[in-house]
């Protein structure tokens, strides 16, 4: 079994001061981090998924803007890929799915932002991609959301999605614990 990393959108517009602040981003980032240090000492394929929007009215990671950069506490190093994607799904109309291959990973372990929404669908493509997937939910970040008339918080909304993640799509596991096993 081949273990990869996937570190999705941990982007500056996700952080103090950018266009879509997210909950929690420091922290998830600092996971992020180490679960990037881990992989990386261990030798394992590391691969980064940027998103760049592309759609009309989009107001955050806007191509050409510091916000659409990845964040320095998980910058890449050369020969580390970076796939742009411009949807939530990382594999969708991108290389994801063929860099997997060539580098014969077949566990993921995921890392990134915003959990309920490129997170959450790109875990669910790459389990029905036949991938085995562990995500670390400490590294993983999101915002509040609002349906209803009813606002729901950030921190309800990351339980929720991870909990639904988890079982069929994903492992739900803490960053250190799969970072010990590597």
């Amino acid at each position: 079994m081949q273990h990869g990393l996937l570190l999705i959108d941990i982007q500056n517009d996700y952080f103090a001061g950018g266009a879509m602040e997210l909950v929690g981003s420091d922290d998830a980032g600092a996971q992020a981090a180490a679960l990037l240090a881990s992989f990386r000492r261990a030798g394992l394929p590391v691969i980064h998924v940027q998103h760049v929007s592309t759609r009309p009215g989009a107001t955050f990671f806007l191509p050409d803007t510091r916000g659409v950069e990845i964040h320095q506490c998980v910058a890449p190093q050369p020969g580390e890929p970076v796939i742009r994607k411009h949807f939530p799904n990382g594999f969708r109309e991108t290389s994801l799915l063929d860099l997997l291959r060539e580098r014969k990973v077949d566990n993921l372990a995921v890392a990134g932002m915003m959990t309920h929404m490129c997170v959450d669908t790109t875990v669910r493509a790459a389990f029905d991609l036949g991938f085995g997937c562990q995500l670390a939910h400490d590294a993983c970040a999101t915002r509040a959301l609002a349906f209803g008339g009813v606002t729901v918080a950030a921190a309800d909304v990351q339980r929720a999605f991870v909990a639904s993640l988890n079982g069929l799509f994903a492992r739900a596991r803490p960053a250190a614990e799969i970072c010990a096993e590597l």
